[in-house]
C-alpha cells in the first residue's frame, strides 16, 4: 500500500485554520481512502453520498448533521448540492462542534456551490493521483506509462493496467459525467478527448476541432472547459508582459494523466511510447506534472511570442520570475528562445529539465538538471 501522508498532513493543517475543508480531484484517484484513515466509513460521521443508505439519512440533513462533533466526511458531495445552504449555517455555529471533510469529484457546479455558499469558510485542497513524491523516483517510467490512477498504477501488469484505463474512459464519459450535471453524446465527448490527445502540449486551437466535430467553436471551448472542470485536462495559461513583441494569448492544453493520454494513443509499453512521434508531448506533459506537485505550484504559465520565441513554464515566486525548459534530449544546448526569454522576462534562472545523468551549467543564469534530481533538488536550482 502505497501511503499518501503529504495530503493527510495537507488536511490536517487545513482543518486546523479552517471550519471546513474541500478534497477535491477526479475520480478513482483515492479521495475515499484516504478520507476513511480519518474516519472510520462505519462511523456515524461518514456520510457516502453514492450509497442509498446516506442519502436516506441525509433526506432532513439539519437535523442528522447539527448533532454531530469532531470531524464530519461527506463523500461526493456533488450529488446534493442542497447542502451546500445547510453547511454554512452549521459552520457559522459558536462554539463550533464539528468541522467538515468533503470529498468531490471536482464538478464545475461544485467549485459554484462551495464559493457561493462557503465562502470564507472553506479551503479547498486539489487531489491528483500518485506523483514521484509518493512513488519513488526508480519507479518513474511506470509512472509514465500507466499514470497515477491508483487502480491503473498498481495493476498486476501493464495489460491489465491498460484494460482498467479504457474502462476507466468508458464509465467516466458515459456515467460520471451525466451525474455531474454534464448530458453531452459520449461519442462526441470521447472523439474530442482523443483530438485533444493527439495534440498535447499544443497551443489551443478551436477551429480544426470544431470542424471535425461539426460543432461551433464556442460548443468546442465549452467541452474544454468541461474537462478542465474535473481535472482531465490542463489548460495552462500564457504569460504576457508589456514588450513590443507579439505574444500568443491561447491557452496550451494537456491531458494532465499520462496513462489516460498513452491509452487515447493506444501505447502499451514504455517502448511504444519511445517509438511514438508524440513522445516528446508525452514526457513534457509527465515532467511538467510531477513538477508543479513537487514544487507545489498554484499558478504556472507558459510564455510564447509569434516570432517562435517561448518558455515551457514560467513562475513567479517571491516577486521574481523563473523559467523552466523541459527537453526530451541528451544533451540540452542553450537555445536563442532561452536568451529572448531571459532578456524579455527578466528571469531570475531557468531550469532546464531533462532525461539524462547529468547537473551542467549553460549559463550563469541556466542549469540543466537532470529529471532523477526534480524531487530533491529542484527547489536548491532554480530558487536560490
Amino acid at each position: 500500500m502505497i501511503k499518501r501522508n503529504a495530503y493527510i498532513d495537507f488536511i490536517k493543517t487545513a482543518l486546523g485554520r479552517s471550519r471546513a475543508v474541500a478534497l477535491l480531484g477526479p475520480r478513482q484517484c483515492g479521495k475515499t481512502t484516504l478520507a476513511q484513515e480519518l474516519v472510520d466509513i462505519h462511523s456515524p460521521n461518514y456520510f457516502d453520498l453514492e450509497d442509498q443508505s446516506s442519502l436516506i439519512a441525509l433526506a432532513d440533513p439539519k437535523s442528522v448533521l447539527e448533532p454531530l462533533k469532531g470531524l464530519v466526511v461527506i463523500d461526493e458531495v456533488q450529488q446534493r448540492p442542497e447542502l451546500f445552504p445547510v453547511l454554512r449555517v452549521l459552520l457559522d455555529r459558536k462554539p463550533l462542534p464539528a468541522k467538515f471533510l468533503i470529498l468531490g469529484s471536482a464538478s464545475p457546479d461544485l467549485l459554484r456551490q462551495s464559493s457561493e455558499s462557503l465562502a470564507g469558510r472553506l479551503e479547498l485542497i486539489e487531489m491528483g493521483g500518485f506523483n514521484l513524491a509518493e512513488i519513488g523516483q526508480k519507479e518513474a517510467k511506470m509512472l509514465w506509462l500507466r499514470g497515477g490512477f491508483p487502480l491503473s498504477f498498481l495493476a498486476k501488469n501493464d495489460t491489465d493496467s491498460f484494460t482498467w484505463r479504457k474502462s476507466f474512459i468508458k464509465t467516466f464519459l458515459e456515467r460520471d459525467l451525466r451525474e455531474q450535471g454534464i448530458d453531452l453524446p459520449s461519442v462526441t465527448l470521447h472523439r474530442f478527448w482523443a483530438m485533444l490527445a493527439n495534440s498535447q502540449g499544443q497551443i489551443w486551437n478551436a477551429a480544426p476541432i470544431a470542424s471535425s466535430l461539426g460543432v461551433s467553436e464556442p460548443t468546442v471551448r465549452k467541452y474544454l472547459d468541461i474537462f478542465t472542470g474535473v481535472f482531465m485536462v490542463r489548460q495552462l495559461p500564457p504569460w504576457h508582459v508589456n514588450i513590443k513583441k507579439r505574444q500568443v494569448k491561447s491557452p496550451k492544453v494537456y491531458i494532465r494523466d499520462a496513462g489516460i493520454l498513452n491509452s487515447f494513443l493506444e501505447l502499451k509499453s514504455e517502448a511504444e511510447i519511445l517509438r511514438h512521434p508524440a513522445c516528446g508531448a508525452s514526457w513534457e506533459g509527465f515532467v511538467m506534472e510531477q513538477l508543479i506537485r513537487s514544487l507545489e505550484l498554484d499558478h504556472v504559465y507558459f510564455w510564447a511570442t509569434h516570432q517562435g520565441a517561448e518558455m515551457d513554464l514560467v513562475l513567479n515566486k517571491g516577486g521574481r520570475m523563473y523559467g523552466v525548459e523541459i527537453k526530451r534530449a541528451d544533451a540540452p544546448a542553450m537555445t536563442p528562445s532561452m536568451r529572448i526569454a531571459l532578456e524579455d522576462l527578466k528571469l531570475t534562472r531557468i531550469a532546464v529539465v531533462y532525461p539524462g545523468k547529468k547537473h551542467y551549467s549553460l549559463h550563469k543564469k541556466v542549469d540543466v538538471v537532470p529529471f532523477d534530481d526534480i524531487l530533491g533538488g529542484m527547489k536548491g536550482v532554480l530558487f536560490r
